[in-house]
C-alpha cells in the first residue's frame, strides 16, 4: 500500500534522530533536506519590493535609542514602570535604552523591514532584568493594544507565570497578533517562547539575514541568522551580537515583509508561509526514507 502525502510527511519529520533540537548543529542530514506537499511554488516577498510598510511592531526589550542611525524613528517609546500606589502601567517613555539590547534587536528588524512601524516597550531595566510581573504588564499590553507583530527577545523561567502567559499568547494568536520570541541560549525551559501560539527562533551561524531553517523538531520552530550580527548599539555605533534574540529579530524583520506583502495574514499563516521559505524545505526535495 502506498503512503498517502500526508503521511509522508509526516515521516520525513519523525525519521531522524530522537529528542530535541534546541540549535541548528542538532539537524541530522535528513532534516535539512524536507520535502513539502504544497501546491504551489511561494515567491519570497523580499523578492517582490516587501518594505514592511503597513505592518506594526512592536519590541518588547530594554527600551531603543531614539533617532540612532541605523534604526530610524519609532512611532511610539513606552515603559512598564509603577504607579504612585505600586501598581504597574504601561507609560510613555522619554529614556531610551537601558541596556543596549533592545536598540541592536530593533535595528534587525529595521534592517530587514525599512518601513515598518517601531514601537518601543521597556520592560528590561539597567540590569538587563525585570519583575515576572512586569514582564506579563507589559506583554498584556501589547497584546491588547493589537500590534501585528510583538518581538519578544527575553523569557522567565518562572513556572507560577507559565498559565498566565500562555494565556496571554493564546489571546494574541486568536486576535491576530504574531509573538515571536527568542528561545533560551541554554537548554532550560522558559517562557513565552516555548509555547506553540509563540513563534520560536534559534540561532544559526551563516551570515544571509534571510536564510531561514525550518526545525521539524521541538523545541525551536525556526532558525534564523544569530552570530556575530552587526547591529546598533546605543550612542550612535554597533557591535556584533550573537544570541538568540537576534536570530528572534531576524524572524521579526522577516514576517514584517510577510505581512506588507500580505496585509491580513493570520499568525498561523505566517507561520506556513516561513515554512515553504525555509531553505531546507522544498517541494523539489524527495521525502527523507
Amino acid at each position: 500500500m502506498e503512503a498517502n502525502a500526508s503521511a509522508v510527511s509526516r515521516a520525513a519529520h519523525t525519521a531522524a534522530r530522537p529528542g530535541l533540537s534546541w540549535r541548528a548543529t542538532d539537524l541530522t542530514e535528513a532534516e535539512q533536506s524536507l520535502p513539502s506537499t504544497w501546491p504551489h511554488t511561494i515567491r519570497p516577498p523580499w523578492e517582490e519590493g516587501s518594505t514592511g510598510a503597513g505592518v506594526r511592531v512592536c519590541v518588547m526589550d530594554s527600551g531603543v535609542e531614539p533617532d540612532h542611525p541605523l534604526v530610524g524613528p519609532l512611532s511610539a517609546a513606552h515603559a512598564v514602570t509603577p504607579a504612585p500606589d505600586g501598581r504597574l502601567r504601561v507609560v510613555t517613555d522619554e529614556s531610551g535604552d537601558a541596556y543596549g539590547h533592545g536598540t541592536a534587536c530593533a535595528g534587525v528588524i529595521r534592517s530587514l523591514a525599512p518601513e515598518c512601524s517601531l514601537v518601543s516597550l521597556r520592560v528590561l531595566g539597567a540590569g538587563f532584568s525585570c519583575t515576572g510581573q512586569t514582564l506579563l504588564t507589559g506583554l498584556r499590553w501589547a497584546v491588547d493594544e493589537g500590534f501585528d507583530i510583538v518581538n519578544i527577545s527575553l523569557s522567565t523561567t518562572k513556572a507560577e507565570l507559565r498559565d498566565e502567559l500562555h494565556d496571554l499568547a493564546d489571546r494574541a494568536c486568536f486576535g491576530g497578533t504574531l509573538l515571536v520570541g527568542a528561545a533560551n541560549n541554554r537548554r532550560i525551559e522558559s517562557f513565552p517562547w516555548r509555547f506553540a501560539s509563540v513563534l520560536s527562533a534559534g540561532s544559526h551561524a551563516l551570515s544571509d539575514p534571510r536564510h531561514l531553517i525550518y526545525n521539524p523538531r521541538p523545541p525551536v520552530e525556526f532558525y534564523a541568522r544569530g552570530t556575530d550580527v552587526p547591529a546598533p548599539w546605543p550612542g550612535g555605533g554597533t557591535r556584533l551580537c550573537s544570541g538568540n534574540s537576534f536570530a528572534a529579530a531576524h524572524l521579526t524583520g522577516l514576517c514584517a515583509l510577510i505581512l506588507s506583502r500580505y496585509p491580513g495574514l493570520a499568525p498561523f499563516q505566517v507561520r506556513s508561509m516561513l515554512h515553504l521559505l525555509a531553505a531546507n524545505v522544498s517541494p523539489d526535495r524527495e521525502p527523507a526514507r
